[in-house]
């Protein structure tokens, strides 16, 4: 027994196979080719803007290192202010949403509902027949909600698959807790909120990132909706100033100060700050999907 285990730890490789090593060495490949580009975009928003140009598109460590591109973007207005409307409309639409969609799948679980049929027939065909953007063009135009930011937050406020998603989890609440909890008398939003919302914790997270990502990355709509640039979002910020390479989306005065900036490099920088909430988010959800799955794999 003692022979078998030190020559386990002489050789950590000897159970693997050619194919575990084939697979293990592709995921490493990919990672590099998803982590490179996106390490050299950090590392040129954080070069001199007299290096820039002397990176390479394979560096990931900026030649010398300067914070005046971030100075300059965070020293305007305009970005200051599409950053809170994008967090207004992403926060605000992402409770709403989550609200509507627990209520609907609820609803739609309970055996005694009149019409579920019918109704479940008429959500899956507004998934697979979604309405164009001229139609919610209209209807928000109807509304008097261009230029409001409502109208971002009412855009695509329930999913259909997010719906029927959560509905799955909800069936499988066991039927004890709920026999009981009527018994004691509560109604439907003290089962929904007390009972159901509470042993869903992970669905209902995952269902609130689908929603937080689309609402913070949609310029398409958001663009159409809201043509003002007091309301205009973070992605339609990015839009002007790095797809259409629009210098004028920064304050004219803060870009005399730095005369010998590199536009690529502040435009690397305005990504950077785009993705960074979602960056930042994704380790804070993710202590629940593991929480989750733990939770889940102990059987009594």
């Amino acid at each position: 027994m003692r022979t078998d285990s030190s020559s386990a730890r002489k050789n950590p490789f000897r159970g693997l196979s050619v194919g575990t090593v084939l697979v293990g060495l592709f995921m490493v490949l990919l990672c590099l080719v998803i982590l490179v580009p996106l390490l050299n975009l950090v590392a040129k928003s954080l070069c001199d803007p007299l290096q820039v140009s002397h990176m390479t598109g394979y560096q990931i460590w900026p030649n010398k290192f300067s914070l005046v591109h971030y100075q300059v973007i965070l020293s305007t207005d305009s970005i200051w202010r599409a950053v809170m409307n994008s967090l207004i409309i992403t926060l605000t639409g992402t409770a709403l949403s989550v609200v509507l969609t627990c209520s609907s799948a609820y609803a739609l679980t309970r055996p005694g509902l009149p019409g579920k049929k019918l109704l479940m027939g008429f959500f899956l065909a507004m998934m697979v027949l979604s309405a164009p953007i001229l139609q919610w063009y209209l209807v928000m135009k109807g509304y008097k909600l261009i230029n409001n930011r409502l109208s971002m937050i009412l855009y695509g406020c329930v999913d259909v698959y997010n719906m029927i998603l959560l509905m799955r989890f909800f069936e499988e609440t066991p039927k004890a807790i709920l026999e009981a909890a009527r018994v004691d008398g509560a109604g439907d939003w003290t089962l929904l909120f007390r009972i159901f919302i509470p042993l869903n914790k992970v669905p209902i997270i995952t269902i609130m990132l689908f929603y937080i990502v689309p609402k913070w990355n949609e310029y398409f709509a958001s663009g159409v909706f809201l043509p003002d640039t007091s309301v205009r979002v973070l992605q339609c910020y990015l839009r002007e100033f790095v797809v259409n390479n629009n210098s004028e989306a920064l304050s004219k005065d803060i870009y005399a100060m730095f005369r010998d900036l590199n536009l690529s490099a502040l435009q690397n920088a305005t990504i950077v700050i785009s993705i960074l909430p979602l960056l930042c988010l994704y380790p804070t959800i993710l202590k629940y999907f593991t929480s989750g799955v733990l939770a889940g794999g102990v059987k009594e």
